[in-house]
């Protein structure tokens, strides 16, 4: 039996906390002892409107429960007003839940810079904003735990997700960079590729398989990720209907062509089936292993 999870004397952000994944995630983390910052700015999953109804809601919910909660009603664009509510009801910030999104489902084809820039603003530049907020309170008390939502959008890309996917998958890129500065500091970094039966994907998946997939099944990862117990950082977790499991890039060996001569576009169609044969794949864990067969070719062909 592995040790109680307990986040006594910590304080938890979650955005998006007003409802589905992130009120589960909220909800979870305080009955786990967390002093919890509710943060939801009460729009529409389309990013219209504003009320504070939401997030005043899931506090009711913690506190009915004896648990700790404030809200907070700011856009995740100015996080470091989000920061500064955990700050002045707790006096500090240990966990950082970046869950805030939006959809503006188009074609590419008919998409317009509006619905692009809306989405990358909530979900690269909002948790951007409170993770850069936070950051400085982090590294000074020399602990925190950050996780990012990702999407398997990003991972697999979608039909009519090109601003979404776009957004999901440079998350994954920021975690895997935080991951690499924060660990000397004790910070680590996590990003999940949920799937829950939440309004942003109601309509999207089959009555059934949507009633199954509570969000309630995803926030036990988001909140182990949260805790002192995982030492874990840089991980990319896809989590949904009560199943979890770990995704890490692959990549073939490849061909290596003598840098000095030279070699054609014929060389390249020529070898495409080596090129792109997953037999005996790596997986480069950093940017030293990603180099390895490159810097493994251009010594084989050192002058």
């Amino acid at each position: 039996m592995s040790a109680a999870i307990r986040f006594e004397d910590q304080v938890v952000i979650v955005t998006g906390a007003g409802g589905g994944l992130g009120r589960a995630h909220a909800l979870l983390f305080a009955h786990h002892g967390a002093r919890v910052v509710v943060n939801d700015l009460g729009v529409s999953t389309h990013g219209e409107g504003a009320s504070s109804a939401a997030a005043d809601k899931v506090v009711a919910e913690i506190r009915e429960a004896g648990g700790i909660a404030v809200a907070s009603y700011d856009s995740v664009t100015d996080g470091e007003k989000i920061v500064q509510c955990a700050l002045d009801a707790f006096g500090r910030v240990d966990v950082v839940v970046n869950n805030a999104g939006i959809l503006r489902d188009k074609t590419f084809h008919k998409m317009d810079d509006g619905d692009w820039e809306l989405v990358y603003r909530v979900h690269v530049e909002g948790a951007y904003k409170v993770t850069r907020a936070a950051w400085p309170h982090l590294r000074g008390q020399n602990y925190g735990r950050v996780i990012f939502t990702s999407s398997t959008s990003g991972i697999y890309g979608n039909f009519g997700q090109s601003n979404y996917a776009m957004a999901k998958l440079g998350l994954y890129g920021l975690t895997r960079t935080l991951a690499l500065e924060g660990r000397k500091h004790n910070i680590l970094v996590n990003a999940i590729a949920p799937t829950g039966g939440t309004r942003m994907t109601e309509g999207l998946l089959p009555s059934q398989v949507f009633a199954q997939l509570k969000p309630e099944l995803v926030s036990p990862l988001v909140v182990y990720l949260g805790s002192a117990a995982c030492q874990d950082s840089g991980g990319l977790f896809e989590v949904g209907g009560g199943w979890i499991g770990k995704t890490r890039w692959e990549r073939s060996l490849g061909v290596g062509f003598d840098p000095n001569a030279g070699f054609s576009p014929e060389d390249v169609a020529a070898q495409w089936q080596r090129i792109c044969d997953f037999e005996g794949a790596v997986h480069p864990a950093d940017n030293v292993e990603a180099l390895r067969e490159m810097m493994a070719n251009l010594q084989r062909h050192a002058l």
